[in-house]
């Protein structure tokens, strides 16, 4: 749940209309103004500021959003509900009221309008709305159990006016930034670079850095405001364990270097001798063995008995 929260503005005709004549708008509900054409509650809200001519800026207007993972949560009577919790939590009480939800979005939102001059023609403060705002929507959020994203890169940046464009826009770039560098003063140097400005806060009397603060154009923010890992003493710490890595690698690379240039010292001293000529394995040659012939088996055989004889008288041969 965020609250998207606009200067105040100073047409009542403006605001109600731009809510109301919307195809899908629907009142969920009203305090103190008419209802039953746009007219007459253009007029009641007019009537009101009347008491208090002087506050040029009398329309008050939020639009409260939740993650479209709550859509189910946020019935009509719930959603109502929460919004006048919340206004209660405001301070924005004792005055005209106009709930307005819209379904124009993929996310569930409903617009306040109130009249900033109430009952009594005292002025409702708009002092620290957005910072005030923050809190006790994150306090509903933890309460009825809607979505809490778990970083800004949930966050749709389109959706976004004003300072909290601003706000996201300054937590993207000094992200990116502090990833590079190693000390404040190259963090303040390079944001410096983007037109974004880095103030310390110091003790008292010292100069001792107690908190941090960065600037775009006429907003300005605390680190921490910005989110919780830019406050002074865990941006410090990141920049810090930077430095260390950093250090650690050069060494990495200095030890490198150094064996590269043993080895290389190492192969200056072999001499040059163009092609390796193989080596005898033992300077001694081994005696080869000896290999005697096997005697040749003689022509001759005993001749069996009546084989001579056969063989004689066929070649005409006797005895």
């Amino acid at each position: 749940m965020i609250a998207k929260i606009p200067k105040p503005g100073k047409s009542f005709g403006g605001c109600v209309a731009y809510n109301l004549l919307k195809p899908d708008a629907e009142i969920l509900y009203a305090d103190g103004i008419r209802t039953d054409n746009i007219k007459h509650t253009i007029a009641d809200f007019n009537m009101q500021r009347k008491l208090n001519p002087g506050l040029g800026q009398a329309v008050g207007h939020i639009a409260l959003s939740w993650s479209p993972n709550d859509e189910d949560k946020l019935s009509d009577e719930v959603m109502t509900g929460i919004a006048l919790e919340y206004l209660q939590k405001m301070k924005i009480d004792n005055t005209q009221v106009l709930l307005v939800r819209h379904q124009d979005k993929v996310h569930p939102h409903v617009h306040i309008i109130y009249n900033r001059v109430n009952y009594e023609g005292k002025t409702i403060s708009d002092n620290f709305q957005r910072q005030k705002s923050a809190k006790i929507c994150k306090a509903l959020t933890l309460k009825y159990g809607f979505y809490l994203a778990q970083d800004k890169k949930q966050v749709n940046r389109q959706q976004l006016k004003g300072a909290d464009q601003v706000k996201y826009e300054l937590h993207d770039k000094i992200k990116a930034v502090s990833k590079g560098v190693t000390t404040m003063e190259e963090l303040k140097r390079e944001l410096a670079k983007q037109g974004l400005g880095m103030l310390f806060k110091y003790k008292s009397g010292t100069t001792e850095v107690q908190g941090i603060s960065f600037s775009e154009g006429k907003y300005k923010f605390k680190g921490s405001e910005i989110d919780r890992s830019l406050s002074y003493g865990k941006l410090s710490s990141q920049l810090v364990e930077q430095a260390q890595q950093k250090e650690a690698l050069a060494q990495q690379h200095s030890l490198a270097d150094q064996l590269r240039e043993i080895v290389s010292r190492e192969q200056s001293k072999v001499p040059s001798q163009g092609t390796p000529q193989l080596q005898p394995a033992f300077e001694t040659p081994i005696p080869l063995p000896v290999i005697v012939p096997e005697p040749e088996e003689p022509n001759w055989r005993r001749k069996k008995k009546g084989q001579g004889e056969d063989e004689s008288k066929s070649r005409g041969i006797r005895r």
